[in-house]
């Protein structure tokens, strides 16, 4: 499913040039689910961003389900993520002036479904974990592991091929954590791909494979 083939990724800051990734070739078979694990500044998060398409790489391949990720407009880049991935971040990330039913449903938005269609969905997502009843309350009413259910229900609301998680038990308790990576394990056990950023081995050892990071160079 993924194909990155000698990546080159580089910043230039005020005082020099740094390298993020040096060559990282990866694959990624669909239905797996794999941890990144690398210290900080060490390019795991650069490479899961030029996964998730949100970072362009200056030298090397992507392939996205045999597709080249390379040359592509803002518009097409939002196009492919919208059609293939769906995010979890440390934080969450929902609209703090949505409610929860609302957050869920915004990916279907950008895809132009109805709005009665879209809420029907949210609420089959909210349901499933285990947060019906919650659809009208707002992010800050909510638990830290009530918010990250919120995040899974709203990346798997468009059935994407591919899951992207940075850090997704990096502010919960050892317990949220454990139902938080049983709920990942059930999403990719329904044929969905996982690639999960953590700096927990106990984590880490929940994928299939791990693979670590160091100096931008895979090892």
């Amino acid at each position: 499913m993924i194909r990155l083939n000698r990546i080159h990724k580089a910043y230039t800051t005020q005082f020099n040039k740094v390298d993020a990734l040096n060559g990282v070739s990866l694959s990624v078979e669909q239905g797996e689910m794999l941890a990144i694990m690398g210290a900080s500044g060490s390019g795991k998060s650069t490479l899961m961003n030029i996964i998730g398409l949100l970072d362009k790489y200056d030298e090397g391949e992507y392939y996205l389900n045999d597709i080249l990720m390379k040359n592509l407009s803002k518009e097409e880049l939002a196009m492919y993520r919208n059609q293939y991935i769906g995010f979890v971040f440390q934080s969450a990330n929902l609209i703090a002036y949505k409610n929860i039913l609302e957050n869920v449903a915004l990916p279907l938005y950008y895809r132009g479904i109805s709005r009665k269609e879209r809420n029907e969905k949210a609420m089959e997502n909210l349901q499933l974990l285990g947060l019906r009843g919650w659809e009208r309350h707002y992010p800050n009413e909510l638990s830290g592991g009530q918010r990250q259910r919120v995040a899974i229900a709203r990346a798997i609301i468009s059935n994407p091929a591919l899951i992207l998680a940075d850090e997704p038990t990096g502010q919960l308790d050892s317990t949220t954590s454990d139902e938080v990576m049983q709920l990942f394990k059930e999403v990719n056990k329904n044929g969905t791909t996982v690639i999960l950023v953590t700096h927990e081995q106990r984590i880490a050892e929940e994928a299939n494979r791990i693979i670590h990071i160091k100096d931008g160079i895979l090892t």
